[in-house]
C-alpha cells in the first residue's frame, strides 16, 4: 500500500528530471557570489516578479526574517497578522534576534487585514511607542487568496502612512494560478516578497528573497549573521530552478483535487470550508484524536486537530481520493 501523505505540501520529493537538472548544475562558491546556478536563480526570480534584485537562502523562515531585518532597525514595529507564519510559527526570530516588535492584529475570515483596524495600531511618533514601520501581509492564507483589489489598497495605505510592505509570499505561485495571472500581478504591489521554493513547487529546499538592491544587500548581510551563507549551493538552486520553470503550472492539478477531496468529504456530512487553492479545512472536534490512529493504520499521514488541515500536492494523485474518503467515512 502506497503512503499518502496530506500534512503540508513540503513533504514532496524531488522528481527524476529535478534530480537530474541538480546534478548537472554548475557550482561555485555562493559566498563569494560565485555560484553561477544560484546567480542565475536570483536573477530569474527577481525578474519574473518585478523586482532589482533577489537572495537565495535555506527556508522560509530565514527569507522573511531576513526581510523584516532589512525594512526595520532595532526598536521599530511591524504589523502583521494573528495568524500569520511571520509573527506565529516562525520562532519569535524578529524579536529575537532583531529586536524588532511585532503587533499582531485579529484576521479576516478571507485571510486580509482591515486596513482601517491596521491604521488603528500605527504608532504616534512618540518615543513612548516602538516606531510603526512596516506591514506583512501572506498570500496564500491558510489556502485563501488575497484579492488584486485589496493588495491594491494595501499599497496605497502603506505608502500613505511611510510604512513598507512585505509579502510571505511562501506560495505565491498558488494564488498566482488560482486568480489566472502572472505572479508579477501580486508582487508588484509590495516592497519585498519571499517565495518558498520548497512547498507546492516541489523543490527539496531553498527560499528566495525579492527586492530593491539596497534591500537585498541588506539582507544579504544578515543572511552571513545568522549563518545561512552557503557554498557550492547550486545543486539546491537547480532544483528550484527547474520547480520554476516546469512545476508552477501544474499547480491547478492541486487545486482540482483538494476540491474534488472537499466534495467527497462533505458528500460524508462533514463540514468543510470552501477550498481555494491546495488546503480542504475539515470539522473533526473531539474525533481529530481518533482519526490520526486510524490513518496511521492505513497508510495515510495527517496533521489533525478539532479543525484538520489536509493539503494536496506534487505527490498526491485523485487515485488518492478514494482511500481518503474511506478512511473519514469510518467517523460517519
Amino acid at each position: 500500500m502506497s503512503l499518502i501523505d496530506l500534512r503540508s505540501d513540503t513533504v514532496t520529493q524531488p522528481t527524476e528530471a529535478m534530480r537530474e537538472a541538480m546534478a548537472r548544475a554548475p557550482l561555485g562558491d555562493d559566498v563569494y557570489g560565485e555560484d553561477p546556478t544560484v546567480n542565475r536563480l536570483e536573477a530569474y526570480l527577481a525578474e519574473r516578479l518585478g523586482f532589482a534584485a533577489a537572495l537565495f537562502v535555506p527556508t522560509g523562515t530565514m527569507s522573511n526574517l531576513l526581510g523584516l531585518l532589512a525594512h526595520c532597525e532595532r526598536g521599530d514595529e511591524y504589523i502583521v497578522g494573528q495568524q500569520a507564519h511571520t509573527y506565529r510559527y516562525e520562532g519569535g526570530g524578529a524579536a529575537v534576534l532583531g529586536s524588532i516588535q511585532p503587533q499582531p492584529i485579529e484576521m479576516e475570515a478571507d485571510g486580509s487585514l482591515d486596513l482601517a483596524r491596521v491604521a488603528a495600531y500605527i504608532k504616534e511618533d512618540d518615543f513612548h511607542f516602538a516606531r510603526t514601520r512596516l506591514l506583512a501581509l501572506e498570500n496564500t492564507m491558510q489556502g485563501k487568496v488575497l484579492p488584486l483589489d485589496y493588495l491594491a489598497r494595501a499599497r496605497s495605505f502603506t505608502r500613505e502612512r511611510g510604512l513598507a510592505l512585505h509579502l510571505d509570499g511562501a506560495r505565491l505561485f498558488n494564488a498566482a494560478v488560482k486568480l489566472g495571472v502572472d505572479a508579477q500581478e501580486i508582487a508588484r504591489h509590495f516592497d519585498s516578497v519571499s517565495v518558498c521554493l520548497s512547498k507546492g513547487l516541489g523543490a527539496p529546499i531553498g527560499s528566495v528573497l525579492c527586492g530593491s538592491q539596497a534591500l537585498i544587500d541588506k539582507a544579504r548581510r544578515w543572511r552571513k549573521m545568522v549563518g545561512g551563507g552557503m557554498r557550492q549551493a547550486g545543486m539546491l538552486a537547480a532544483a528550484g530552478l527547474h520547480a520554476l520553470e516546469h512545476q508552477v503550472e501544474r499547480l491547478a492539478e492541486d487545486h482540482a483535487n483538494a476540491q474534488l477531496l472537499a466534495e467527497q468529504l462533505r458528500g460524508l456530512g462533514f463540514e468543510v470550508e470552501p477550498v481555494q487553492t491546495n488546503m480542504v479545512y475539515v470539522q473533526m472536534g473531539d474525533q481529530a484524536g481518533a482519526l490520526k490512529a486510524r490513518a496511521a493504520e492505513q497508510g495515510i499521514k495527517l496533521s489533525t486537530a478539532p479543525r484538520t488541515r489536509l493539503v494536496t500536492h506534487l505527490d498526491f494523485h485523485a487515485e488518492h481520493i478514494p482511500r481518503v474518503r474511506e478512511l473519514f467515512a469510518g467517523f460517519r
